[in-house]
Order: C-alpha cells, then structure tokens, then sequence
C-alpha cells in the first residue's frame, strides 16, 4: 500500500485538525463539520495529482486553449454516518463523480471491549475499471474499511483504490496494508501511536459521528 501521510509537511492542514481535536472546539458542531469537510478538499487536491489526465481544448469568447482535465471515472463511497462531511469535502473538487454510501459499525459482544463490523446498507454503481475513493474520517483498527472494501466486491473490480481518512493508528494503517491489494493508497492528514483497550484511537479526537451529528443512543 502506498501511504500518503500529509502531517508530515507542515501546511493550514495543521490548523483543521488542531481544532477537530480540541475540546473546546469541538462543542461547535457545524465547525467540526466544516473543518472535517475542509480536510476533505485538502486531501482530495493532493490524491488529485495522482490521477490520470487528457488534453481537452476549451473554448474561451477569444480563442482555444488546450488544459489538461483529469480522465479518471470517480466513484466516491463513505461510510455512514461519520464519513458524510468528509464524502462532501471530496464532492466538492470531484463534483462529476458518481457516489456510493455504505453502513458500517461496531457491534459489542459481551464483552465491551469486543466487537464486529456489521454492515446494513449499501447503495453503489458499478465500480468495474473505475476510480474508487472510500473515504472514512477515523481509521482505528482498520476493520470497517476492510469490511466495507469486502462488501463492495460484488459491484465490480476498480481500476484505482484511494482511501481517504482524516486521523488514523499505525495499527490500523498496518491492517489495511496486510489486507488491501498492494496498489492501493491511503491519503491521511495524520497518524497517531496508539488504540486504547476499546480499539479508539489516542490521542484521537473522539466520536467523529458523535462530534459532527450528536450523540446516538446504543442498543
């Protein structure tokens, strides 16, 4: 897997998730929604550079000009719910692409510190020689994206795979490397040491669907 780890040069990167991690930030949910959606675009500016791109020639009211315009057909999934501000900062610079959502979450056994992915829904377009960019904000263990890559298979094979992630674990990036096809790349805006005993990243930020859309109630 070819990892993208955008925190290690400095940029207003910084400042995005400064305050998606700060407490007192935090309390401002549309801002925690803006700032999830703003690293959205910064990640997908840089994961634009690696795409494939055509020379089209643009028609201005005083001439021609040739510009050279991504080719690539993009389909852009994420995982519900915390993944939507971060889907809508990608929409943003990929307003062509065609979308997939997914329901993915932790269902706690018995014990508390135990759990498995479950997935629900899935709603996605044929993926077959396409450009697919999964997007969740937190990768933790890395568990629901593999379970969320497995469940997409039937849609087809792509051409591409980019994960785009806001803040993960070098577990968790370790996970997806020994489980995803060597080809993919993981664009993240920073890496963290640790998981606690619940499998959340430390120091993390928290609940990143908690945080962008308010507590939910567990059953």
């Amino acid at each position: 897997m070819h990892i993208h780890n955008l925190s290690k040069t400095n940029s207003i990167l910084n400042q995005f998730i400064a305050e998606i991690r700060d407490v007192s930030v935090q309390k401002d949910s549309m801002r925690f929604r803006r700032n999830i959606e703003r690293i959205g675009e910064v990640l997908g500016y840089e994961l634009s550079k690696n795409l494939s791109f055509e020379t089209k020639t643009i028609t201005t009211p005083l001439a021609t000009i040739d510009s050279e315009v991504p080719k690539n057909d993009v389909v852009l999934c994420s995982i519900l719910r915390a993944g939507v501000p971060l889907h809508n900062g990608l929409l943003n610079y990929f307003d062509q692409a065609e979308n997939a959502f997914i329901s993915a979450y932790r269902h706690h056994l018995d014990n508390p510190e135990s759990f498995e992915i479950v997935v629900e829904y899935l709603a996605c377009p044929d993926l077959t020689g396409k450009t697919l960019l999964l997007a969740d904000p937190m990768l933790a263990t890395g568990q629901s994206l593999v379970a969320t890559f497995k469940a997409l298979e039937p849609f087809g094979t792509p051409k591409e795979i980019h994960i785009v992630a806001v803040i993960g674990a070098e577990a968790g990036v370790d996970y997806l490397e020994k489980k995803l096809p060597s080809n993919t790349n993981l664009w993240i805006a920073a890496v963290d040491k640790t998981l606690n005993s619940k499998g959340y990243i430390v120091p993390g930020l928290g609940d990143a669907g908690d945080l962008a859309f308010g507590e939910k109630l567990q059953h």
